[in-house]
């Protein structure tokens, strides 16, 4: 799994927890939809820590709270170079 896969399924997984729309975090992170739909249907390759950080944002949490998922501890978690 990619880390732009890791983190498209970290953001599903937050947006049913916290019963949130993506147009809502879009709204609330400042990124623009076109970016988030290609985070989401996997068409972005590489996702910057800026983009991590407004996401967090979003969901009003720190960056940490967001990496804090078992999602990210993967061994088999792809680095795209």
């Amino acid at each position: 799994m990619t880390v732009n896969n890791a983190v498209a399924k970290r953001i599903s997984k937050l947006l049913a927890e916290k019963g949130m729309t993506q147009y809502r975090l879009e709204q609330e992170s400042g990124i623009q939809h076109g970016s988030m739909q290609c985070i989401m249907n996997g068409r972005n390759k590489t996702v910057t820590l800026s983009t991590v950080i407004m996401l967090a944002r979003g969901f009003n949490m720190s960056l940490t709270e967001f990496l804090d998922d078992e999602i990210f501890l993967s061994d088999d978690l792809e680095t795209e170079q």
